[in-house]
């Protein structure tokens, strides 16, 4: 448990969206995108109240601070499920997240949204020269 209310975290800024509306993607990529990108600056938040690495958060972390996140309490105190979902798919996009790190030569916590963006886009473009359409 934190000891203290964290700041609320928006899903993403206007700017963060607009970056993600631009890029060459399918809606169900932006969608992946966007989570990967609450995620990321989810995880940040989280180490930074820790002090330890986004690969050692543990899910019943993740679950403890979206349960404070103002920003999504509406949808978890209308479905109890919505906590566990939600922090899955946010456990989900650590896969991504270690792919793009590990070719950026850096740590998940020094992603940037441009980074995480075109690392998505990269992916989309290369799915689609294959010939293989998305899940």
């Amino acid at each position: 448990m934190f000891s203290s209310q964290p700041a609320p975290i928006e899903f993403l800024t206007v700017e963060e969206v607009t970056e993600v509306d631009r890029a060459l993607l399918t809606t169900q990529d932006k969608f992946v995108t966007r989570v990967a990108l609450y995620s990321l600056r989810t995880l940040k938040k989280i180490t930074e109240s820790t002090g330890q690495s986004v690969e050692s958060v543990t899910p019943e972390q993740i679950e403890d601070w979206i349960a404070q996140d103002d920003a999504i309490q509406e949808a978890v105190d209308s479905d109890g499920s919505f906590l566990t979902f939600f922090s899955r798919i946010m456990l989900s996009s650590l896969k991504p997240l270690r792919q793009i790190a590990a070719e950026a030569g850096t740590a998940i916590e020094s992603l940037t949204v441009p980074q995480v963006v075109q690392w998505f886009e990269k992916e989309a473009k290369l799915r689609m020269s294959q010939g293989n359409n998305p899940a």
